[in-house]
C-alpha cells in the first residue's frame, strides 16, 4: 500500500507540469558518449564536457557480462563494481567451511586474489553510427518480417567485419527501437580476480525492507583485478580515489550501462505489459520467491546456497511491483496519451508526413494485441520460463550450438555468430558449484509453473513431464544427467550434430524435444513484434527527430551511458530528506531494531566500532537519472574523480522505466569517503586503500 501511494504522489506532482514534449527534462536522460548533452550541462551547472574529458572518462568504465557496470580505479587494473554485481562469485568461491558472504574477504597481496570463472568485463573503445548501411539492408515495401530477417542478416556481417579487423568484441546496438543502429567496439578481459568484498549482512544491511528506500547504511563494493598474460593490466584510464568527496549541491555525474527502459513506447505497448506482461513474470517470480524461502529453511547451508537467488528474485518483484503500480495509476497513461496524440497531430497535419509515419502507433498495437494468444508458451518454451535450471541452459546451448554451426553465418541467431562465439564459450565452459537438491527443487518447481501456465493437457508439457510429477521428473533429469562436467560439454559441442543427435543424456533429450516449438515460438515473436516495432518505432523516432532533433535520449540498452545531476535530498510525506547518511547512522538504525535481522551488524563491525569515524558520510543521493544495469556505476565529480559508487534508487525511482520526475526520483551510492573509512578502519586492508588513494 505504500509503495502505490508513493508511485501515485510522484505521478500526480510530475503531471502538475503539464509536458507534453518527450525531449529530456531537469537531469533526465541516460545519454550515449555521441550524444552527450554538453550545452545543457554547461547552461545548467556552468562546465564544459570536453572531448578529453569524455574519452577519459568512457576508457575508465567497464560493464560486466552478469548484468552491471564497473569502473577501473588503480594504475594496477583494480576495478570497483557492487558487492551485489559479484555476490554469485562470492558464493561460488565460497565453501561450507569457508564462506566469503558471512565473512568478507580481503586479498592480501595479489597472490591471494581469486581467480573468477566465467566473468567478461568490457571497456568501450569506440562507436561508429551504422545506421545507413543496416537501413540500406531493406528494400522500400519489404514486408516487417522480411525486413527484420534481413537487418538482421547485415548487422551479423557488420559485426564479423569489425570483429576480424579489429580483434574487438563489436556489437551493433539498436537505439530509438530501429531509428538508429550504433557499432559498439569493446576490449574484453576474462581474467578477473577478485580482491574484496564485504559481508553479504553489511553490503545489505536491512535487506528487502530497506532495499529501494533511503536513507540507506550499505556498503555495497567490491574490488576485483583485470590480469591479461598473468599481469595486471596497467588501464589507461582510472578514477582517481577523491578524498573530500561531495556536498550537497555538487555536480555529479553516473557513468554505467543501464539496462533497458520503456520511455518511448507507445500507449497500446505500455497497456500490454500492464495487463498481460508483467502479471505473467509476477507469477513466476512469486513461486520462486516462495520455492527459495522453502529450501533456506531447511538449514544454514542451503541458506548459503540460496541467499543469492532470493535476493535477485526479491530485487525483482519490488521493481515490477513499482512498475505495475505506475502503469496502473491513470495519470501515467493519460500522460503519455496526451505525448502521442500531440505528435500524431503534428503528423497528420502534413500529408507527407502523416504517409511516412501516420500508420506507425496502429501497426504496434496490433502487435501487442495478438501477442497474449501465445506469450505463456513462449515464456515457458523459448524464454525457458519452465526449465530453472543450469543443466537445461547448457543443453540448450549445446543443441543450438550444433544446429547452428551448420548455418551460414549470417542466417544464425545473433548469440550463436562467430562474433559471438567467444563470449558464449565463456558461458558454456565455466564451472559453478552445482548443488543437486538445490537444482532439483528449481526445476520441479518451474515445471510446476508450465502445468500451471499451459496445463497438464498440453502436448508438449506430457513429452516433458513424460507421466511423472514436476518433482518425480525434475530429480530423473538431474541425476541422469552429465551436464555438469566440462569436459563433457566440451566433447558434446566437439562432436556437432552427431552428438547430440546420438546424445541420451536426458537434459540434452529435453531441450532436443522442445526446441522446435522454442524457436517457433522465437520467430513469431520476432516476426510479429519485434520485427513491427523496429519498423514502426523507426517511424516515430524519426518524426520525433525532425522536431526534437539530438534533444531525444534512446531507451537504455545496457550500453555505455552518462547521466548528469546534483547532490540533493527531497521531500517525501512532507519530510524533507537529507542527501547524506553517516556510518554512525548505521549503528544507531541496527540500534533502534535490537540488531535483529536484517538490521544485525557483522561481529567485525561491532569490535571495530570505536576505531571508525562515525561522522563520515555512509551514502547519499543525487538527481542522475539511472535504472538497473547502473548497478555499481562509478559517481564522479566534474573533475573525473570517484566520489560515489551507485548501488540503488529510492522508491520513487521504482516507475523510472516510464518515466523521470527530478523533484523525487533520486540515485543512490556508497560515498567515498565511507568506503576508504571501512577498508582502513574495519578491514585493516591498508594496501589496498593505499592503492586507491596515492
Amino acid at each position: 500500500m505504500k509503495l502505490r501511494k508513493l508511485v501515485s504522489a510522484l505521478i500526480v506532482a510530475l503531471f502538475s507540469l503539464q509536458t507534453l514534449q518527450l525531449t529530456a527534462r531537469a537531469d533526465e536522460g541516460m545519454w550515449p558518449f555521441n550524444n552527450v548533452p554538453r550545452a545543457e550541462i554547461k547552461k545548467k551547472y556552468g562546465f564544459d564536457v570536453t572531448d578529453e574529458w569524455l574519452r577519459k572518462v568512457q576508457l575508465a568504465s567497464v560493464r560486466f557480462n552478469n548484468g552491471g557496470s564497473g569502473s577501473f580505479v588503480s594504475p594496477n587494473g583494480l576495478v570497483l563494481t557492487n558487492y551485489h554485481i559479484v555476490e554469485d562469485i562470492v558464493g561460488e568461491l565460497s565453501t561450507p567451511q569457508k564462506d566469503y558472504a558471512k565473512d568478507g574477504f580481503v586479498a592480501q597481496s595479489m597472490a591471494d586474489e581469486k581467480r573468477i570463472d566465467g566473468l567478461e568485463l568490457n571497456e568501450l573503445i569506440s562507436i561508429e553510427d551504422v545506421t545507413k548501411r543496416v537501413t540500406d539492408a531493406v528494400k522500400p515495401g519489404t514486408p516487417d518480417a522480411e525486413a527484420f530477417a534481413a537487418r538482421r542478416k547485415e548487422i551479423t556481417a557488420i559485426e564479423s567485419e569489425s570483429t576480424k579487423a579489429t580483434g574487438l568484441r563489436s556489437d551493433v546496438i539498436t537505439l530509438y527501437q530501429g531509428g538508429q543502429y550504433n557499432l559498439y567496439r569493446y576490449k574484453k578481459y576474462t581474467d578477473v580476480r577478485l580482491v574484496f568484498a564485504p559481508e553479504f549482512q553489511a553490503a545489505f544491511f536491512g535487506g528487502d525492507p530497506d532495499n529501494f528506500n533511503f536513507p540507506r547504511f550499505n556498503i555495497d563494493m567490491a574490488l576485483v583485478r583485470v590480469y591479461e598474460n598473468d599481469q595486471p593490466v596497467h588501464a589507461e584510464s582510472y578514477f582517481k580515489w577523491s578524498i573530500a568527496g561531495a556536498k550537497d549541491g555538487d555536480l555529479a555525474f553516473v557513468i554505467g550501462n543501464p539496462g533497458s527502459t520503456s520511455r518511448l513506447n507507445t500507449v497500446a505497448h505500455l497497456q500490454e505489459l500492464r495487463d498481460t506482461s508483467i502479471p505473467i513474470i509476477f507469477r513466476l517470480l512469486e513461486r520462486r520467491e516462495a520455492m527459495l524461502k522453502k529450501y533456506m529453511a531447511m538449514g544454514e547451508e542451503q541458506t548459503r546456497r540460496a541467499q543469492n537467488e532470493l535476493n535477485s528474485i526479491q530485487n525483482s518483484l519490488k521493481v515490477y511491483r513499482g512498475r505495475a503500480a505506475g502503469l496502473k495509476d491513470r495519470a501515467l497513461l493519460d500522460r503519455k496519451q496526451r505525448e502521442e496524440d500531440a505528435l500524431r497531430k503534428s503528423i497528420a497535419a502534413d500529408p507527407n508526413r502523416q504517409k511516412m509515419y501516420g500508420d506507425a502507433w496502429d501497426a504496434i498495437a496490433k502487435a501487442h494485441r495478438d501477442y497474449p494468444s501465445y506469450i505463456k508458451e513462449r515464456r515457458i518454451f523459448d524464454l525457458s520460463g519452465g526449465f530453472n535450471t543450469v543443466l537445461f541452459d547448457y543443453a540448450r546451448t549445446l543443441v543450438r550450438l550444433a544446429a547452428e554451426n551448420a548455418r551460414p553465418n549470417g542466417e544464425r541467431l545473433p548469440e550463436y555468430t562467430d562474433a559471438r562465439r567467444a563470449s558464449l564459450e565463456q558461458g558454456l565452459y565455466s564451472s559453478p558449484a552445482i548443488y543437486d537438491d538445490f537444482e532439483k527443487l528449481k526445476l520441479a518447481d518451474s515445471l510446476g509453473f508450465m502445468v500451471e501456465l499451459l496445463g497438464a493437457d498440453n502436448p508438449l508439457v506430457k513429452q516433458v513431464l513424460n507421466g511423472k510429477t514436476p518433482e518425480a521428473r525434475a530429480s530423473e533429469l538431474i541425476d541422469g544427467s552429465k551436464l555438469k562436467d566440462v569436459d563433457y560439454r566440451k566433447q558434446l559441442a566437439a562432436g556437432g550434430a552427431s552428438a547430440i543427435e546420438s546424445s541420451t543424456d536426458p537434459m540434452i533429450v529435453v531441450a532436443k524435444t522442445i526446441d522446435a516449438k522454442a524457436r517457433e515460438l522465437r520467430k513469431r515473436y520476432e516476426n510479429e513484434v519485434t520485427g513491427v516495432e523496429r519498423a514502426n518505432y523507426a517511424k516515430i523516432a524519426h518524426a520525433r527527430f525532425e522536431t526534437e532533433g539530438t534533444k531525444l535520449y534512446p531507451d537504455a540498452t545496457f550500453t555505455l551511458r552518462l547521466s548528469y545531476g546534483a547532490v540533493k535530498g527531497y521531500t517525501e510525506n512532507g519530510k524533507r530528506i537529507t542527501p547524506f547518511t553517516t556510518l554512525g547512522g548505521l549503528y544507531e538504525r541496527s540500534t533502534g531494531f535490537k540488531s535483529e535481522f536484517p538490521y544485525n551488524l557483522p561481529p567485525r563491525w561491532l569490535q571495530k566500532k570505536s576505531a571508525v569515524n562515525l561522522s563520515t558520510p555512509f551514502n547519499f543521493v543525487t538527481t542522475d537519472d539511472i535504472i538497473g544495469g547502473n548497478s555499481g556505476s562509478p559517481t564522479i565529480n566534474k573533475n573525473g574523480e570517484l566520489i560515489g559508487l551507485i548501488f540503488d534508487g529510492n522508491i520513487q525511482s521504482l516507475v523510472g522505466d516510464y518515466i523521470y520526475d527530478e523533484s523525487v526520483n533520486r540515485a543512490i551510492s556508497v560515498d567515498v569517503r565511507a568506503m576508504t573509512e571501512v577498508l582502513r578502519k574495519v578491514f585493516d586492508a591498508n594496501q589496498i586503500a593505499d592503492e586507491l588513494t596515492k
